[in-house]
């Protein structure tokens, strides 16, 4: 339970840092000197979400999910990505529907829509699908058990409880790292 606390602080740190990088690109793009992209807030969203999603995946690579880490980097990036395409999905789709179901087109609505609303549930889309598809931490368990039944996974160096439960509700089997038998 400690180390998941930990691990939730770390996503909100990091979340923390992109959220800045999103929302302040965000403004200056809209507002900012010039007004680069004042009149395409939506565009000025997919900019702005862009670059933090860089900033996010730097962050959550080495510090919130680096023991969690299985996928080559390339992988890992491009699932990252598509998780963060997914996110900001939802973040410019609150957008949408404020600016043009509802016809609130102010700098505060379009702030309160993709900054608030859009990235509170596009950040816990994320944590679940970084947590289930980016960063899965321990290889599969395969179904096949050793003498004392216990699960072997796919390179015979670790072991789990024959369970098929998890000890935190994550989805994935707890793995000791104790060499498993050879037979």
């Amino acid at each position: 339970m400690r180390s998941r606390l930990a691990e939730l602080a770390r996503f909100g740190s990091v979340g923390a840092v992109a959220y800045v990088v999103d929302a302040g690109l965000f403004n200056l793009l809209l507002l900012g000197p010039g007004g680069l992209l004042g009149e395409k807030p939506l565009t000025a969203k997919v900019v702005s979400a862009s670059v933090a999603t860089v900033v996010a995946w730097l962050g959550s690579r080495y510090w919130t999910f680096p023991s969690r880490r299985r996928h080559p980097v390339p992988a890992e990036l491009v699932g990252f990505v598509l998780v963060n395409l997914g996110g900001m999905g939802i973040a410019v789709a609150c957008l949408a529907v404020s600016r043009y179901v509802l016809g609130l087109t102010s700098p505060l609505a379009d702030n309160v829509a993709a900054n608030v609303v859009g990235l509170a549930l596009g950040t816990a889309f994320r944590y679940v699908a970084y947590r289930w598809l980016v960063f899965p931490g321990a290889a599969a368990v395969s179904p096949v058990a050793d003498g004392a039944g216990r699960g072997v996974d796919d390179d015979d160096t670790r072991t789990t409880s024959g369970t098929g439960a998890d000890a935190v509700g994550t989805g994935v089997n707890a793995v000791a790292s104790v060499p498993a038998p050879r037979t």
